[in-house]
């Protein structure tokens, strides 16, 4: 869990718990964070069931480190896993989902990108796989793949015994299952589940505050600053495009 060793058991041991409930289910243990051992995981899968229809990103460690005692080294294995993992993972799925036509691709985030003390590496890998599922998203849209995100809220091995016993992974399941689903009806989007509860995450700009003309100035800035953060009329751009169409809404036809 920390990202050093591997440990086989708990893939096979889901393996073999999805085969006892009368499902199939093949394990492999190859290394996400490298290239190779990515593509190798989809070859597993393609050649147990011929396709590849569902991805699901949800590879991780932790190291739980305070900044500045969080080094590179702590950070670079957070991004290998998480971010790279699942980089790497798309990008060998992505091929064959294309040539199908479909393909549904669920990535794991998590809420520590608010922020809490002591997992800031943590929490960047995890914001990296925002950026990559929302890039994901605009590229799939006309290929027939869908990129969403979920934040789980259970305890795991990962999170130890923290929370109370209704915090389940059997809880997140339901979420995960529909953003994988042929019928899920959104891609770019992040979601929390957990304890019964599922919920919407999402990026979101202010209306803000338009200066008249080009002479902008520290003091205009601050002299407005209630109504750049005022939340009152906010848009959630479904892409780079449409922010920057409403972004730069005032400046008309002309450009200026």
């Amino acid at each position: 869990m920390d990202g050093e060793g591997t440990a086989a058991e708990p893939a096979i041991d889901v393996a073999e718990e999805i085969r006892s409930a009368g499902g199939t289910a093949v394990a492999d243990t190859n290394d996400v964070s490298a290239a190779a051992g990515a593509t190798a995981v989809v070859q597993t899968a393609i050649g147990a069931y011929g396709r590849i229809d569902i991805l699901i990103n949800n590879a991780g460690i932790i190291r739980w480190a305070r900044f500045p005692e969080a080094d590179e080294r702590n950070l670079i294995r957070h991004l290998a896993v998480h971010t790279m993992g699942s980089f790497n993972t798309a990008r060998a799925a992505w091929p064959h989902m294309a040539g199908q036509g479909y393909g549904r691709i669920v990535m794991t985030t998590s809420s520590g990108i608010f922020g809490v003390p002591g997992n800031t590496a943590y929490a960047t890998a995890k914001g990296g796989v925002i950026g990559l599922a929302r890039s994901l998203a605009v590229s799939g849209s006309a290929l027939g793949i869908k990129v969403n995100l979920i934040a789980p809220a259970a305890v795991t091995r990962m999170a130890g015994d923290a929370g109370p016993p209704a915090m389940t992974p059997e809880l997140v399941a339901p979420m995960a299952a529909y953003l994988a689903h042929e019928e899920c009806p959104v891609t770019g989007e992040i979601y929390a589940a957990g304890a019964g509860r599922f919920a919407r995450i999402f990026l979101a700009s202010t209306v803000g505050y338009v200066h008249p003309g080009t002479d902008a100035t520290i003091e205009d800035v601050a002299a407005h600053w209630s109504a750049v953060n005022d939340e009152s009329g906010y848009s959630v751009p479904a892409d780079l495009m449409g922010w920057s169409a409403t972004f730069l809404a005032h400046l008309g036809e002309g450009g200026a």
